[in-house]
């Protein structure tokens, strides 16, 4: 016997594919949004880290900022108080100046040569005197010049000659001159003597002397 099937078969099974289909289309769907979502929170959980990582920088920032702010403030203090410690110091060595000036004008005065006068401005001398002759001025610039620690920069302003009458008979040729001389400050003066010799530290200082003959 001949079984034959009348029924819409065809019609069924693309009914059945196309069930098919939109089930794997449904799961696929499904796969793809927990995909992106998983993907998604991933991305949101970094997001996260970074800003809470940025949150924390920008407070280490501000942080170190007024760190910053208090050492330089530290800082100025300490520098403010330095210089009023140096300050304090240059007057305690100024005062010792004119007992220098003194003493370093007898060691370097040679002998024939005469200050009638002295004058100081600031740090600045102004020496005039009598000298047995021009050779005996320029010996005191030279000592001036190279052998003194507290004087310094020696200029020669003028000099002229004029006849001394020692007595009735006796007349000699003398030379009238002025200079100025720099004095230096008792810090620049000990630094100086120091990197010179080392072992010789501060220079003690002498008492004032009356002007070589």
């Amino acid at each position: 016997m001949i079984l034959v099937n009348l029924l819409p078969h065809r019609e069924a099974a693309r009914k059945r594919r196309r069930e098919a289909f939109f089930v794997a289309l449904g799961i696929a769907a499904l796969m793809g949004g927990l995909i992106c979502g998983a993907v998604y929170s991933w991305y949101q959980a970094q997001i996260s880290g970074q800003q809470a990582q940025n949150t924390f920088l920008k407070s280490e920032i501000t942080r170190l900022e007024n760190q910053i702010k208090e050492i330089a403030g530290l800082q100025q203090e300490i520098a403010a108080l330095r210089a009023r410690q140096n300050a304090v110091e240059d007057l305690q060595g100024n005062r010792n100046l004119p007992v220098y000036l003194l003493d370093e004008l007898v060691r370097q005065l040679p002998d024939g040569v005469y200050l009638t006068s002295m004058k100081q401005d600031n740090q600045v001398v102004l020496l005039t005197g009598v000298a047995q002759s021009n050779e005996r001025v320029s010996e005191l610039l030279r000592n001036l010049s190279n052998n003194s620690p507290w004087l310094t920069r020696p200029e020669l302003i003028e000099i002229t000659g004029k006849a001394l009458a020692l007595s009735a008979r006796d007349q000699r040729r003398v030379s009238n001159f002025s200079m100025r001389v720099a004095l230096k400050r008792a810090t620049d003066a000990q630094k100086a003597g120091t990197s010179a010799n080392p072992a010789a530290g501060k220079p003690a200082p002498a008492a004032p002397a009356a002007a070589k003959g």
